[in-house]
């Protein structure tokens, strides 16, 4: 399904850096694609300076979407981006062949990148994984980000593995959503510094960047694009001292963003914000409780977002 994305600017890695938005899938009341509100979102990126995107992750609710409707995200998305930043589009499923199938359409439409969650729900071994992924890779020649979140898949990508993946040619980077310093500082000693390794928690960002991090997959870019990369600007350039500030100050913002299941907060926040006409998530996610409610809207007060 063309786009005419292939006639604007190719992004290398090496350009994949900074602030990188997962951004949400709007969806009407009804439950269905807010095409127009896709669109309106990824322009208010561009004009925020987000660094990337990264469209249908697990904050853009991939695990509901039908592959149709996955092919008409990314289609806006590449349209509407034009080449000025990169996008990464997220193929990762439980199944490899029909990884393999996402994959292979996300390259025909241009994609700068994949992102790849670990298979959920099988359960694999470290062998498991370590073959799905090199199935993909073998298939594709797209840049592909591993993309590690044990608390939402039940399996846990071994810093040996991300090193033996990180052999082969087009497994350029990894995602780490652990969570864990340690893990982290593992994947970093046994991968070396061309393997791009993003943070893919706001709270970790700042360690795993003061690390030798590239950037961050963001949720809290969703609410506030401008701030999360003069966040990381900072860090990329070294900056230790005003990144450290950024990060406290921006501390409470991510904590109301997980005051329940991803993505049913941003939305809520983007909602409260007029950014996204309503804050539909599809079941079995569920609207934000009242309690939970009220305390995101004091917290976006607090930052002057509402």
């Amino acid at each position: 399904m063309p786009c005419g994305r292939k006639r604007c600017k190719n992004f290398g890695p090496e350009d994949i850096k900074g602030s990188i938005v997962a951004i949400v899938t709007p969806f009407k009341e009804d439950g269905t694609l807010d095409e127009e509100g896709f669109r309106e979102l990824v322009r208010w990126h561009l004009k925020e300076k987000t660094h990337g995107l990264v469209v249908v992750g697990t904050t853009g609710e991939s695990a509901t979407l039908s592959k149709e409707e996955k092919a008409r995200v990314f289609e806006i998305a590449l349209e509407e981006a034009k080449g000025k930043v990169p996008v990464i589009l997220g193929t990762g499923t439980n199944n490899t062949a029909a990884s393999i199938e996402l994959t292979k359409m996300a390259q025909e439409m241009g994609a700068d990148a994949v992102l790849m969650v670990t298979p959920y729900y099988n359960k694999p071994t470290q062998e498991g994984l370590f073959r799905h992924y090199e199935a993909v890779a073998r298939e594709v020649k797209v840049p592909i980000i591993l993309y590690n979140v044990p608390g939402r898949t039940s399996v846990n990508l071994a810093p040996e593995t991300v090193a033996r993946l990180s052999k082969i040619r087009n497994i350029i980077g990894i995602k780490e959503a652990t969570g864990c310093m340690k893990q982290a500082t593992e994947i970093f000693r046994l991968c070396g510094n061309k393997f791009r390794v993003f943070s893919g928690d706001d709270f970790t960002a700042f360690g795993l960047m003061a690390l030798g991090g590239h950037g961050v997959i963001s949720v809290a870019a969703n609410v506030v694009p401008r701030e999360m990369a003069r966040f990381m600007e900072a860090c990329l350039k070294g900056k230790w001292d005003q990144a450290r500030r950024m990060h406290f100050k921006l501390y409470p913002l991510f904590k109301a963003l997980f005051l329940e299941t991803n993505p049913v907060p941003a939305k809520a926040a983007l909602a409260l914000m007029g950014k996204i006409a309503s804050p539909t998530v599809r079941l079995p996610l569920a609207p934000m409780s009242e309690a939970n409610l009220e305390k995101l809207r004091e917290v976006l007060k607090d930052y002057g977002l509402i």
